[in-house]
């Protein structure tokens, strides 16, 4: 019996894929086909699959192709298969053509011709969503030249009020001169402005059927914020905070390992979020201050970790301008009835931008930045056991963020990697801050 392998992602099955399957067929007499993993495309920078793992091999298995399917997961993984199925025909489409070379040392290698016109990007792509940006932040333009990764996204327009990133934008990219010309434009928008602009910005779009992708704190009052989620609702669209820490696969895998009980149980964190450069908005005399610049990324570990349900709070801040509330430091302790947790940020301030999360049996840390998360270790009192883990992070998350936004806006995915309650909750804490609540103030 001639044994033959295949390997491929298959998002959104087609029939490209299905010529594929019945070519590897037709070279044999029993067919294997590795469907790869959500984590190892991810590790291979492929961020923008549409369907679970699930979908996807229940997808070929209903084609009737495949005598037996198999899950592909790690770098190397095609010798191991190799020889463990005594396999005698390895097969790929021809756009890897040489690729896979090596493998003759293994079994035969054949490159089949692929099916012209049709793949999986080009269906992504068939509905693009006009995306636009409002920002005048250099993380405007560092998000635009992200958002080219995205397949079924065209970033269209732009609306900034800071000249020196006018002169930076392709020509290709239409320069508004409004808001509400941004807004006509397109179906989907990202904000970087000002926190104190979002409120209105984010309610002029949602009620002129635009989709939006914010930079976190969405508002600055919880009303507010409640008000949005509900016209959001309210006109079928999707309004989501963007965080990209929380986008990142290292974050979501260290958040499923300390809730196995890894660590134990969870009794104190400790986040740092600390840079001496300065955010602006569109007027250059009205800096970002430290609670909404930082605020939102320190406080998400804890929420996420320990929950919102703190019993009280302390806010302690160095603040440089009463009348802005400009805080150039913020500490935050949170709590808890069995743990405790302090959040350090800070734009004028520098200390080690590191998080700790202790428990009973051992802690996780995060080196500095953490907030770029693409590595953690678990430690413990035996040092033999602690585990590193590793992962792909390209773009500092931001491609992340905007495929998971897409998704859900295509209808592929119903659920954010932040929810609700924790952005109601990080809104809170800065509504408090403002209004000199649970807060003291150094000089």
């Amino acid at each position: 019996m001639i044994k033959v392998i295949t390997y491929g992602t298959f998002d959104l099955l087609h029939y490209g894929h299905i010529r594929l399957l019945e070519r590897a067929k037709s070279l044999g007499d029993y067919l294997i086909v590795g469907v790869t993993s959500d984590d190892y495309d991810i590790s291979r920078g492929k961020i923008n699959n549409k369907q679970s793992l699930i979908e996807r091999v229940e997808a070929v298995k209903n084609t009737g192709l495949a005598d037996e399917i198999i899950v592909e997961e790690y770098v190397g993984q095609k010798i191991d298969d190799i020889r463990r199925f005594n396999v005698d025909i390895f097969t790929v489409g021809s756009d890897w053509t040489g690729k896979f070379d090596y493998l003759n040392d293994y079994c035969k290698v054949v490159y089949l011709e692929r099916t012209e016109g049709v793949s999986s990007s080009m269906i992504r792509n068939e509905s693009k969503l006009k995306l636009g940006v409002a920002g005048d932040t250099d993380y405007t333009l560092k998000f635009i030249n992200e958002s080219k990764y995205v397949n079924g996204v065209e970033l269209f327009a732009v609306y900034t009020e800071n000249e020196r990133l006018k002169e930076s934008i392709s020509s290709e990219i239409v320069l508004c001169k409004s808001y509400n010309e941004l807004i006509e434009k397109v179906d989907s928008v990202f904000l970087i402005s000002s926190p104190k602009r979002h409120y209105e910005q984010i309610k002029y779009a949602l009620s002129n059927n635009t989709h939006v992708l914010c930079e976190s704190p969405i508002v600055l009052k919880s009303k507010d914020y409640d008000e949005l989620k509900a016209l959001a609702k309210k006109n079928n669209l999707i309004l989501n905070e963007a965080i990209r820490t929380a986008y990142s696969t290292a974050y979501e895998r260290m958040r499923l390992l300390i809730k196995s009980g890894i660590i134990g149980k969870v009794v104190s964190i400790d986040s740092t979020c600390t840079s001496l450069r300065e955010y602006y908005s569109s007027d250059s005399s009205e800096k970002w201050n430290s609670i909404c610049t930082w605020g939102p990324v320190g406080m998400l570990p804890v929420f996420d970790v320990l929950g919102i349900d703190y019993n009280s709070k302390q806010i302690i801040s160095l603040v440089t301008d009463k009348d802005t509330k400009h805080d150039v430091f913020t500490r935050i302790n949170f709590n808890y009835a069995n743990a405790c947790a302090s959040v350090k940020i800070a734009n004028g301030v520098k200390s080690e931008s590191e998080l700790i999360i202790s428990g009973t049996k051992g802690y996780v840390f995060v080196p500095a930045p953490w907030w770029k998360l693409d590595y953690f270790e678990v430690r413990f009192e035996d040092a033999s056991k602690n585990k590193r883990f590793f992962y792909q992070l390209d773009g500092e998350g931001i491609r992340y963020e905007l495929v998971s936004f897409v998704n859900m806006i295509q209808g592929y995915n119903n659920h954010t990697k932040i929810n609700d309650e924790v952005s109601s909750s990080i809104i809170s804490v800065i509504e408090d801050y403002y209004n000199d609540i649970d807060s003291i103030i150094i000089k």
